[in-house]
């Protein structure tokens, strides 16, 4: 077991997620992680660092500290002798300033997680609005607006997708659960018919999906897993029977499914 401790001057989300990645590639160590997101002032890194000392102590293990903090001041204080401190700004400023010819801004404004850009702002929430409201085929009168409609079986994943995307690309997606009433043949069900150019299919396998099903409504027909089988393979027919383009979800992350997506059907950022 060895501590990972995030520490951010602002959400820690970008940090998170690249902190993740490299911490991936050690699929045999197990950690323990911790985030301290807005540690921007002195004192703020202080009681973060006061955390990742007492850990060292209890353990006998340096922890790990992954962090973007902009602020050199700031950065500095984060190296220490009680842990291995890897800070992402540190890693790349200096070189990038090489390679644009100029000093990199201190100007936190202009940080990736913070409002910045109003219009672009505004952009995702309308995006996260739009596919919260079109969320498993409730209705259908707004796919007109839609950059893409997701379809697919019960708890393939539509709905995780469908919010990634307009948080993340500021996308307007809209998904439709594909029934056993739709299932019962090869063709598109009638609400979807007009809006087949804007369909993206998601699929999964049947191990997978009874054992996803089993957890929410275990001991049911819906969760058996020859309901699974039938549903998919009547999902797949479809969607090839159609020409609608589709993944497999089995062993992807919603990272990995919404960029594959994004690829696929040429989607561009919003934002």
């Amino acid at each position: 077991m060895r501590s990972v401790f995030y520490i951010s001057d602002h959400t820690g989300i970008t940090t998170d997620k690249l902190g993740t990645a490299l911490l991936g590639k050690f699929p045999n160590v197990e950690f323990r992680k911790e985030s301290f997101p807005f540690a921007d002032t002195p004192a703020k890194i202080s009681q973060a660092l006061l955390k990742v000392k007492n850990r060292f102590f209890v353990e006998g293990k340096k922890p790990i500290i992954i962090s973007s903090v902009l602020n050199p001041e700031l950065r500095q204080l984060l190296v220490v002798d009680y842990a291995e401190s890897l800070d992402f700004f540190e890693a790349f400023l200096g070189r990038l300033e090489h390679a644009l010819e100029c000093e990199a801004t201190l100007d936190s404004s202009r940080s990736a997680h913070g409002i910045g850009n109003e219009e672009n702002y505004n952009h995702r929430i309308d995006a996260i609005h739009f596919s919260l409201e079109n969320d498993d085929g409730v209705s259908c009168k707004h796919y007109d607006d839609a950059d893409i409609v997701i379809v697919g079986v019960s708890r393939v994943g539509k709905t995780p997708t469908s919010i990634y995307l307009a948080v993340n690309y500021g996308v307007k997606v809209a998904n439709y659960p594909l029934a056993e009433t739709d299932l019962r043949s090869d063709c598109l069900p009638k609400a979807l018919i007009p809006y087949q150019l804007k369909l993206f299919g998601l699929s999964i396998e049947s191990e997978r999906l009874h054992n996803i099903r089993s957890h929410r409504l275990p001991n049911t027909k819906y969760s058996q897993l020859n309901t699974c089988i039938n549903e998919i393979q009547a999902a797949e027919r479809m969607m090839n029977n159609c020409g609608i383009p589709y993944l497999n979800t089995s062993h992807k992350s919603i990272e990995e499914i919404s960029v594959a997506m994004m690829q696929l059907v040429k989607l561009k950022r919003q934002f």
